[in-house]
């Protein structure tokens, strides 16, 4: 599917590898990074992006920078570092609840071990717990992949908004692994792949990723959306999720919202597919959701002194979703576990 996984161990396991997703599809450019700084500045300017994955690579960015910089330092002072650099990472993107749930992991390990636990029992303790999110997130995407086949019929027609595949995440994707599923078993499908101003991703990386599959992918507008949905040219809408709140409101992609307006309009099934660990029960409603807000570059000329108005995410009500896919199969709200 792909030459790499988009975030993984390099492969003397000493630095986290990713795909430098930034500079796709121009180039393919795979960054080997030790120090925590550089992986938070990684997740922040999106080299590796997508909800799973960025909570992937903050398990391994926060094992090898501690392991590179404190591995022989007293238990006692390591123990500290795994919150004080765990809440570091947390910060860089505060929507996507992956991150702060792979950190989260991490600090529990870390709390349950003896008070003397010599720092190469913690650091062998922290770099398991990161391994299991990493395989966890392979097995993930097989799973939700399997249990969307019926999704994707042969002849299927999909619209996907955003990146929500292989590049999002250790494995095969959310959104996109019912689509690799039905490939692998010969099925013909169509893609359509929203372009997602303002950086892009559904053109340069989605239509990158399933092309580089052998998978038909077209790529329009976000302003064609409801045109192409009204034409009857769609059969499914799959998108991902950053955060999915306990009443089912769902935060993703800035624009999904307005797919899912438009989907409702033409009667076109619009699913939500997710891991479980993108559930939060702890947000009530997608109001209480933390929405973050990305600089002005990024869209980048305007003209001087012309202000923007820029959010990364938008909230989908669950009135507007159809169903919710995950690992464990289809889903219904309330998330109150």
């Amino acid at each position: 599917m792909l030459p790499l996984p988009a975030v993984g161990w390099s492969p003397d396991q000493r630095a986290l590898r990713l795909l430098d997703q930034r500079v796709l599809p121009e180039a393919e450019v795979v960054r080997d990074l030790v120090v925590l700084e550089d992986t938070i500045d990684a997740i922040r300017t999106l080299a590796v992006r997508g909800a799973p994955a960025i909570g992937v690579a903050a398990a391994i960015g926060l094992v090898v920078a501690l392991e590179a910089a404190h591995a022989d330092a007293p238990g006692a002072a390591l123990r500290p570092l795994v919150d004080a650099w765990g809440a570091r990472l947390v910060a860089a993107r505060p929507t996507a609840v992956n991150l702060p749930w792979a950190v989260a992991r991490l600090q529990r390990v870390a709390a349950a071990l003896p008070p003397d636990a010599p720092p190469r029992a913690l650091l062998e303790a922290l770099r398991g717990e990161a391994e299991a999110i990493r395989a966890e997130d392979v097995a993930m995407g097989e799973a939700i992949g399997t249990h969307g086949l019926a999704l994707v019929p042969d002849g299927a027609r999909v619209l996907t908004h955003c990146n929500a595949g292989a590049l999002a995440t250790a494995g095969a994707g959310t959104a996109l692994a019912p689509v690799y599923a039905a490939h692998a078993r010969g099925r013909r499908l169509a893609v359509f792949a929203t372009e997602t101003r303002p950086l892009r991703q559904g053109a340069r990386l989605t239509a990158w990723e399933l092309h580089r599959a052998g998978i038909s992918v077209t790529v329009l507008p976000d302003g064609a959306v409801a045109a192409l949905l009204a034409s009857g040219a769609v059969d499914v809408v799959l998108v991902g999720a950053d955060r999915i709140a306990a009443n089912g409101d769902v935060a993703n992609k800035v624009g999904t919202r307005g797919v899912a307006l438009a989907a409702q309009a033409a009667g076109v099934p619009f699913i939500v597919v997710a891991p479980g660990s993108t559930i939060d029960p702890a947000t009530p409603h997608g109001d209480a959701m933390p929405i973050e807000h990305r600089d002005a570059d990024e869209l980048a000329p305007l003209p001087a002194g012309v202000g923007a108005w820029n959010p990364a995410f938008d909230v989908t009500p669950r009135a507007l979703v159809t169903g919710y896919l995950t690992d464990r199969g289809f889903v219904e709200p309330p998330f109150l576990e």
